[in-house]
């Protein structure tokens, strides 16, 4: 079943004098029921923007995009985001922000408090479930933001850079948790980061986006199985292929202006 589909998908947001800025241009994404997708690209080029368009935060300027057939028009059932910025409540306590989403929906106390109880084990912060997010490490924080996603069963998470915040080390746990979270629950992911190991490490494919404004120039499926490590064979085969578009995309973009800042110029 496919659970994503992106057509001809575009993004203009309106600037100051009548000026217009392209954020997106003619995007067309499938993904899979159950697939883990990876975005790469250069800074600016829309990534962040796709994935608002796709949770329904932000409206299309052009194409569509429709979740099991039926077309987003808003905030989507069944789809969470997680952000760069866990974006935790100071005020509450670990299971009251994990909690948040099912009280807001009036879910009784006793199904919200199972619920909260049994992610908290799952993601190993069932100690800490009265602390404030200002008690917790990075990686903590990033771990209640997961499980306050994962507490509302979701079809499919949106992760805007969740862990380019975090020192190599707490990455590194948090890349494995993701992979053991995503194997046991199975929801659908599209995942931003700026890593090419990380992509290539955590993802079923990776998609890379051009410059702005932003469009799909390659698809790469990852074969390797998992768990997977940077030192495996074949591993530096995806990597230096994915550099290559990458650099070939920057240099490409960098010469288009400095071409258009010479026409100016003159």
């Amino acid at each position: 079943m496919t659970t994503l589909s992106c057509r001809h998908v575009g993004k203009v947001w309106p600037g100051a004098g009548g000026l217009s800025v392209t954020a997106l241009r003619d995007i067309d994404l499938t993904v899979e029921n159950g697939e883990f997708v990876a975005i790469l690209g250069p800074s600016g080029c829309g990534k962040s923007t796709l994935l608002e368009l796709i949770a329904g935060l932000e409206p299309l300027s052009s194409g569509r995009i429709a979740l099991d057939g039926k077309s987003v028009s808003g905030p989507a059932h069944g789809v969470v985001m997680v952000f760069q910025d866990h974006s935790l409540f100071p005020w509450l306590s670990v299971k009251d922000n994990v909690g948040f989403g099912l009280a807001m929906k009036k879910v009784p106390k006793p199904e919200r408090e199972r619920r909260v109880a049994r992610l908290l084990e799952r993601v190993r912060l069932s100690k800490f479930a009265n602390h404030r997010p200002h008690q917790l490490s990075g990686g903590m924080k990033q771990r209640v933001a997961i499980a306050r996603a994962l507490v509302e069963n979701p079809d499919f998470i949106v992760m805007d850079e969740p862990f380019a915040a975090l020192d190599f080390q707490t990455r590194v746990l948090m890349q494995r948790f993701l992979l053991e979270v995503w194997l046991e629950f199975k929801p659908t992911i599209i995942f931003v980061t700026h890593h090419i190991d990380e992509a290539v490490l955590l993802a079923d494919r990776v998609v890379v986006m051009s410059a702005g404004p932003g469009w799909i120039i390659e698809e790469v499926r990852v074969n390797l199985p998992r768990p997977r490590r940077v030192t495996d064979p074949g591993f530096n085969d995806f990597r230096a292929r994915l550099t290559e578009t990458l650099e070939r995309e920057v240099m490409r973009a960098h010469v288009e202006d400095e071409l258009r800042a010479g026409s100016h110029a003159a």
